[in-house]
């Protein structure tokens, strides 16, 4: 909150100095900042009473907001890519998923290998586990496992996460 939007009463002054002027009232407060030609900012609203710094509101939003384009330009966005098998999957079709999921993992996303079980394929679980843990095995030097196979429905899924340049 700014100048006239404050509400409290009271307010803990600090001047743009940083040093505190303490207690003073709303009315006050507001005339000290005039003085300066400058804003009066709640800066803790919670405390009792709420403190209040005078300051240049308009460089203060300024410098917020280029701090958070700075945190948000170093932030690395992780996203799931989708491998779907089958538990008949031939080695051909199973090597070409296998590369696709190689590839995402070491562009840096998440994999997540799902197996969709149709009619009474899914009386034979074991099948579908072996394909998921063959595949799990062979990205094992650029990926590992962050979710191990299970069950939801019909599908039976695990995520691998790709390994950090750390390890």
């Amino acid at each position: 909150m700014v100048n006239e939007g404050i509400r409290a009463r009271e307010v803990r002054l600090i001047d743009q100095n940083g040093e505190q002027l303490g207690i003073k009232t709303k009315q006050e407060a507001l005339e000290i900042a005039v003085r300066v030609n400058q804003d009066l900012v709640m800066v803790a609203p919670n405390a009792k009473p709420p403190v209040c710094r005078i300051m240049d509101y308009g460089k203060f939003r300024f410098e917020q907001q280029k701090k958070d384009k700075e945190a948000r330009k170093n932030q690395k966005i992780i996203s799931l890519k989708e491998v779907r098998l089958s538990p008949t999957i031939d080695q051909h079709d199973f090597d070409t998923k296998l590369r696709n999921a190689r590839k995402f993992l070491e562009k840096g996303d998440k994999v997540k290998a799902s197996i969709r079980f149709k009619g009474r394929a899914i009386t034979h679980k074991e099948i579908g586990q072996r394909v998921l843990d063959r595949f799990s095995e062979a990205c094992a030097d650029v990926g590992s496992i962050e979710a191990a196979p299970k069950m939801d429905g019909r599908s039976m899924f695990l995520v691998l996460a790709p390994k950090n340049e750390k390890q």
